[in-house]
């Protein structure tokens, strides 16, 4: 067309666009809708119309652009913000507009969406507010670019939600399920920490640390359990000290500096020699290149602190769990045992 023919063109559809039946509007949505070079303010009113016409438009149209598509998910209507959800692609701008004021449908929507760039902040944000519904929680804990730290998170809205449902209390009792989903949460998060990769274990250390989880517990646990890097960052959280004081006092330190590292993460007295002990379990078997496993740890420190927990009730609290955790191990390599004996008798 020549200029004037596409400006009496726009002009025709413009009328089309103010005729009263919604028969009108929905034709001119149908025939607009995947046409790149279609006048942009036609293509803003139909997205303003009704549902069924407006839908079109933001689910297909190319010419709206991103500040666009963000002015209509900021209008708060759901059914169009799920429209925006379904495009294919949905840029890294408008997918944190998404995150940060979209409906719960709408964000089950992004997620589900496999061209939809996610930055990690705007993950975060869907974690922050919607790490409570059940849907939402499901697909992020099914993205492999999860943060580490927010998968931690949903862990712990997780076991919230299993310990404060109707069926866990009326089965086994709410104290009882919540010590149960507290105890499967703290392994899942060991289990977790093993996994990550090195750049990522300052991130959870940190959320851990500000959630007030790195106790005693569960730091004796990893040191059990042989995860030393993630331990190593704990107590250089804990400390404030640097990585490589911290990692040179654990490798080559001697008690001396290991128990006056313990005691700067706010280990007493009494638990610090515990720690220790751990330590140069390990630092033993990593010097001779023996293989080492949790069970062989737990069952030593019980040995080596049995007299201390007849007279620290302190001490015997933390043995108990690692009594726990040995228990646990024992329970584990039996069944992997009893596997192996199915398996070569089929």
């Amino acid at each position: 067309m020549s200029t004037s023919e596409r400006q009496e063109a726009e002009a025709a559809l413009a009328l089309l666009l103010e005729d009263p039946s919604p028969k009108v509007r929905l034709a001119l949505a149908e025939g607009l809708a995947q046409v790149e070079h279609a006048p942009r303010s036609i293509l803003l009113g139909l997205a303003a119309d009704q549902i069924e016409v407006a839908g079109r438009i933001i689910a297909l149209s190319p010419v709206l652009a991103d500040n666009d598509l963000i002015e209509i998910i900021a209008g708060g209507r759901p059914s169009l913000q799920r429209f925006v959800a379904f495009r294919c692609p949905v840029s890294v701008s408008v997918a944190a507009a998404m995150a940060e004021v979209g409906d719960a449908d709408a964000v089950a929507d992004l997620l589900d969406n496999a061209q939809v760039s996610l930055a990690r902040i705007s993950i975060r944000r869907i974690a922050e507010r919607f790490g409570d519904d059940a849907e939402i929680r499901a697909r992020l804990f099914e993205r492999q670019d999860l943060p580490c730290d927010v998968r931690q998170a949903l862990l712990e809205q997780l076991g919230a939600a299993l310990a404060g449902s109707d069926f866990v209390r009326s089965a086994i009792g709410s104290s009882r399920g919540r010590k149960i989903t507290e105890e499967a949460c703290m392994n899942a998060t060991l289990g977790m920490a093993e996994t990550v990769g090195q750049d990522e274990i300052p991130a959870l250390v940190e959320h851990l640390r500000m959630a007030g989880r790195l106790t005693p517990a569960f730091l004796i646990h990893a040191l059990c359990a042989g995860n030393v890097d993630f331990f190593a960052s704990a107590v250089v959280s804990l400390s404030g000290m640097n990585d490589s004081r911290v990692r040179g006092i654990l490798i080559d330190g001697r008690e001396t500096a290991m128990r006056a590292l313990y005691r700067a993460i706010g280990l007493g007295s009494d638990l610090a020699p515990v720690f220790v002990t751990a330590t140069l379990i390990w630092r033993a078997a990593s010097r001779l290149n023996a293989t080492l496993d949790t069970g062989q740890v737990t069952k030593q420190l019980m040995q080596l602190h049995a007299r201390d927990a007849q007279q620290q009730p302190s001490v015997a609290e933390l043995l108990r769990l690692v009594e726990s955790m040995h228990f646990s191990w024992h329970r584990h390599a039996s069944r992997t045992y009893a596997h192996a004996l199915a398996a070569e008798a089929a």
